[in-house]
């Protein structure tokens, strides 16, 4: 099982920078760094590695911009990445797929699971071939409610070390 986290309104901001179409629109990929979280990543890391602890898969979906050339939708995926990277330091996601405007996210996806997305027909189409699916506050506050029920407190060495080496993304590392 894997929950997937779509980015634009969902877990980043992009919606809340400054001049964001315009900057789209003149292929400018800015906005995707700028963007501000809209969570507290620094309470949602710990919850995505005890996850990955239990056995369950964290990934996202997200689209680039829309009628964008080749190169701004690369220059998208980087800045997405990158974002992530600074966002969430040192957490390594199982799939991350930053693909063209308007790819069915339930074609993309590598498993069944949970999808976290603001937009309502993505969630439509999650749900008749995938799984469940939840959209921005108030449902995602379920989600994580229910993430957090799933999430047990690590203790001994034994489960340090594997928080660490998942953590890290490198067995070695903890042991």
């Amino acid at each position: 099982m894997t929950v997937y986290f779509d980015m634009d309104g969902t877990i980043a901001d992009l919606y809340s920078v400054e001049n964001w179409l315009s900057k789209l629109r003149a292929e400018d990929a800015t906005p995707y760094r700028d963007a501000r979280p809209m969570c507290d990543m620094k309470e949602i890391l710990p919850k995505l590695e005890q996850l990955q602890y239990l056995g369950i898969k964290v990934g996202i979906l997200s689209w680039c911009s829309k009628q964008a050339t080749k190169e701004y939708n690369a220059a998208v995926r980087k800045e997405k990445r990158k974002w992530l990277k600074e966002q969430l330091p040192g957490f390594k996601f199982d799939e991350i797929h930053i693909m063209k405007y308007g790819t069915p996210k339930e074609k993309v996806a590598n498993d069944d699971g949970w999808l976290i997305d603001d937009e309502d027909w993505n969630r439509f189409q999650w749900e008749l071939r995938r799984g469940d699916s939840y959209k921005k506050k108030k449902e995602t506050d379920k989600a994580v409610a229910a993430l957090k029920e799933m999430s047990q407190k690590v203790n001994g060495k034994d489960q340090i070390a594997k928080v660490a080496a998942i953590s890290a993304g490198d067995e070695a590392v903890g042991n």
